[in-house]
């Protein structure tokens, strides 16, 4: 069964940026003003930069619904920029490191870092955020859950277990965050970190962790390589710019510990859940195995290298005469991690979107509930 395909364009000063979504199923009640909150949620953040002050993000839907609902067709859309002047911006002498610039320009044969700084800028995760945002209205209408939350900034970390202490107040404890943190105690910290890292025109990375509760098990496959979930989720969190690592479950510290240490055991349900009577004592493998997942909670970390645009310059070439110079600073953020959750629920809920519907797809929706209702009854017996 075919899943979701997508697409975006624009320049991160161009007019706007488009995205286009395929394969959602008609009759889902959309809700557009979830896509705005969605997209206000990765221009918050503290040690954001200037270009989040000029910019207001609402989705300005083009195609795929009628009367709210959607109608089976693309779904495509605008998001206007108010800073457009790509026309008018000066190309740079020299290439930031850390930056596509070198190797864009190396790429195109051209030297012309503003051709691929336009592309390669994270302001194209705004169309992805929206895009996401449309794919999780459809899992949730499955009651699956996308929560991601800061663990690391610089060298501050917020305390452990703070997703568990927060239990259903998760939702509001990081909407009262400055950095989608579960920790109140750690805002303080937190600011002052950043404020360090601003006095000394440097920049911030760093660690989040997102968890998806609801999913059932035996999405993704065995069959192959590239069908395989874990691939597949972990393509699209490296496919947002700056994330360095990605792992799932106790990820690294797997290869430390013995087999006995880390292979969840299964075992019976005193009655049958909602898919089934097995499940594990414990979710070290972080909700996949044999790339699929298992019906417990998918939990994943992520790593985000500091923004590579400094005030202070990191040594490089000037393009025309080979001398040593400072990278010409571009505006930037002190850090963006906090916006990375946002981006990383979006391109998971895009990925799990499609695994969902490959197993349980039809025309409509009521044709997805269908066979996710009929699996569901069969899974029991098992």
């Amino acid at each position: 069964m075919k899943g979701l395909s997508w697409r975006t364009a624009g320049e991160s000063h161009g007019p706007g940026l488009v995205g286009i979504l395929e394969g959602m199923p008609a009759g889902l009640a959309l809700d557009l003003e979830r896509v705005d909150r969605e997209l206000a949620r990765r221009q918050e953040g503290y040690g954001r930069g200037g270009r989040m002050k000029i910019e207001t993000d609402r989705i300005q839907l083009l195609s795929g619904t009628r009367a709210g609902l959607t109608i089976g067709s693309p779904i495509s859309f605008l998001v206007p920029n108010k800073d457009a002047v790509i026309e008018r911006l000066p190309v740079p002498t020299n290439p930031r490191p850390g930056h596509a610039d070198l190797a864009g320009c190396l790429k195109l044969t051209r030297r012309d870092p503003r051709a691929v700084l336009e592309r390669a800028s994270a302001r194209e995760t705004t169309a992805r955020v929206a895009l996401g945002s449309i794919a999780r209205q459809l899992l949730e209408a499955f009651d699956v859950e996308i929560f991601a939350y800061l663990l690391e900034l610089g060298q501050v970390r917020v305390a452990d277990g703070a997703f568990e202490r927060a239990g259903e107040q998760r939702v509001a404890l990081r909407a009262a965050s400055e950095f989608q943190s579960l920790d109140p105690a750690c805002e303080e910290h937190l600011r002052a970190e950043v404020d360090r890292a601003r006095e000394a025109r440097d920049s911030l990375g760093g660690v989040f962790e997102v968890r998806v509760l609801g999913l059932p098990p035996g999405l993704g496959s065995y069959a192959s390589g590239p069908e395989r979930l874990t691939a597949r989720l972990g393509g699209a969190l490296f496919s947002i710019p700056a994330m360095k690592g990605v792992e799932f479950g106790l990820g690294f510290e797997a290869a430390r510990l013995p087999g006995s240490r880390v292979h969840d055991p299964i075992v019976l349900r005193d009655t049958p859940g909602r898919y089934g009577r097995f499940t594990r004592r414990s979710n070290r493998a972080g909700g996949l195995e044999g790339g699929m997942t298992t019906g417990e909670e998918l939990l994943c970390r992520v790593a985000m290298k500091p923004i590579p645009s400094l005030k202070k310059g990191v040594p490089t070439v000037d393009f025309e005469t080979g001398e040593t110079v400072q990278a010409t600073y571009q505006r930037s953020d002190v850090t963006s991690v906090p916006a990375a959750t946002v981006v990383a629920e979006a391109v998971l809920a895009l990925e799990l979107a499609s695994a969902f519907l490959e197993k349980f797809g039809g025309d409509a929706l009521e044709h997805v509930q269908d066979a996710h209702r009929a699996w569901t009854e069969r899974v029991r017996a098992i």
